[in-house]
């Protein structure tokens, strides 16, 4: 048998929650110039927090970017489309997409959290039943990328006479995000690669024993300035509500409780799970627990207070040593 090598391809994250649409753009070309593969962006309707201070429409965002790089793949990190979008729409719209960045889209969705969905009124399921909604809505999704008119007639979403005109020759990607079992098995069966926030290796095991063979996405929290302390306090400031955990980060409403739900959170809990400071080594290690548990396709979300010194610190010491974290072994 022979033996490949598989290339890991690293990410940046546009936190949509913290930036607005003019400097999301900029940081995208940026990340385009220092040898990011991809960049990936929340897409959300409420921040965390209220001092966080924005939540741009994010196609509108990508649509930009596709127009302003030339390199740099493109992905939403991630697209719930059983609520506040119709799956029909986030059908139609990766497709437009997909054509308008060349094939350089990748459609990653959820089943969401209630900060974003609750706002069309319509409440918000239990997980059980969002999982149902997730898999509906994938398979609207698909049945409209195949062309012509369709309609679907499930327990929770329907589809009438619908039909996507302008089709890529080529689908984008349809990564599902998965904090458990149940979801692991929904992107395994119906999706094309797996997304997560942890460095869970039973979660990638779940995937792969469920049919999963596609890329493996992980958000990787840094935060990086040159001093350590000034880390620390900007992930703190705008990034604390990640300490909660999925399961209250998925049911909260609005950024006033994740601001009460973060009120405890500590300095010290910042520093282990946020790898801090200007320490190349620490950002490596914090790297390698995701590549160890099985994912290629590495996001970092830098929570630090200087964008462009974390892309300077990027390009001259980091992109490098991840880099060699890279080959991996692969039968071919």
């Amino acid at each position: 048998m022979r033996v490949g090598y598989k290339r890991m391809r690293i990410g940046y994250k546009l936190a949509a929650e913290a930036f607005g649409p003019h400097e999301l753009i900029r940081q995208a070309v940026r990340a385009e110039q220092v040898g990011f593969d991809f960049v990936e962006i929340s897409d959300h309707y409420h921040p965390w927090l209220d001092v966080q201070g924005h939540s741009p429409f994010a196609w509108t965002v990508l649509g930009a970017i596709a127009a302003r790089t030339q390199r740099i793949d493109l992905a939403t990190g991630v697209t719930c489309p059983i609520l506040r979008y119709h799956p029909a729409i986030i059908a139609q719209a990766a497709a437009t997409l997909a054509l308008i960045s060349n094939g350089r889209f990748i459609l990653g969705v959820g089943a969401g959290e209630r900060l974003n969905e609750h706002v069309i009124g319509e409440g918000f399921p239990s997980v059980r039943i969002r999982h149902e909604m997730l898999r509906e809505a994938l398979e609207i999704i698909r049945l409209l990328w195949s062309g012509g008119y369709h309609s679907y007639d499930g327990a929770y979403l329907r589809l009438e006479d619908a039909r996507i005109f302008d089709l890529p020759d080529q689908p984008p990607p349809l990564i599902v995000a998965a904090g458990g079992p149940a979801a692991a098995r929904i992107a395994a069966q119906l999706g094309d690669g797996l997304f997560a926030t942890e460095p869970d290796v039973k979660l990638v095991t779940c995937y792969q024993q469920a049919g999963g063979d596609g890329p493996r996405y992980a958000e990787v929290p840094l935060a990086w300035a040159e001093d350590e302390e000034q880390a620390v306090q900007a992930a703190w400031e705008m990034n604390r509500w990640a300490v909660t955990g999925w399961k209250v980060m998925s049911e909260l409403p609005n950024p006033v409780n994740f601001d009460a739900a973060s009120k405890t959170v500590r300095p010290e809990d910042i520093r282990q799970q946020f790898a801090v400071g200007p320490d190349v080594e620490r950002h490596v290690q914090a790297v390698r627990a995701y590549v160890d548990a099985g994912f290629d396709h590495i996001v970092l979300l830098n929570a630090g207070p200087d964008p462009d010194g974390f892309f300077d610190f990027f390009q001259r010491k980091l992109s490098g040593r991840l880099r060699g974290l890279q080959e991996q072994p692969i039968p071919a």
